[in-house]
């Protein structure tokens, strides 16, 4: 589809079955819903090596070739990522270190959605638009969201079942989809 727009959706978290993974499935499965919309899940976090500026070079390690065309062939980026000690995961703030030498985030449009308890994940959000700033992304304010996951809301089949809270994140997709990358 000529006018499609793609989203690779990025967890920055490593446990099975998280909060933050269940809201980038569901946005997955929204997205495969959507017209003109593709969203695809990014899986390589545990397999990237630590990030070294030294390696930082051609060739690149394999899982680091990967992640940069991922973000290459996406058209915009929607991120959710747990709040760890009041900031970023140690590996999710390693894969954007691995982004910085490159230029596939530099101009892309980026949002992320925040589905912590009341009152947490500030330090992640505050964090993620600092990083993402320096990285040269186009962070999307409107597409950017706060939704709280209450577990009663997963169904059987591990995605959000709750219409509500759906529809808020069918919203972040629209905004993040009609957003364009900065001129």
């Amino acid at each position: 589809m000529p006018n499609e727009r793609h989203i690779l959706l990025l967890t920055g978290s490593l446990r099975a079955g998280s909060s933050n993974e269940t809201v980038l499935r569901t946005a997955a499965a929204l997205a495969a819903a959507a017209p003109g919309l593709r969203a695809t899940y990014y899986d390589g976090l545990a397999a990237l090596p630590h990030f070294n500026p030294d390696q930082d070079t051609d060739p690149l390690p394999a899982a680091v070739t990967a992640l940069r065309a991922a973000i290459e062939a996406a058209d915009a980026l929607l991120i959710c990522t747990p709040e760890y000690a009041g900031t970023l995961p140690g590996s999710f703030k390693n894969l954007l270190d691995w982004t910085v030498g490159g230029v596939e985030i530099s101009d892309k449009p980026a949002a992320w959605i925040n589905c912590a308890n009341p009152g947490r994940g500030g330090g992640a959000e505050a964090t993620l638009r600092t990083v993402l700033g320096y990285t040269g992304a186009d962070i999307v304010d409107e597409a950017c969201a706060r939704i709280p996951l209450e577990r009663g809301a997963v169904g059987a089949d591990g995605l959000i079942a709750d219409p509500r809270v759906r529809e808020r994140i069918a919203g972040v997709l629209t905004r993040l989809a009609a957003a364009r990358p900065a001129a």
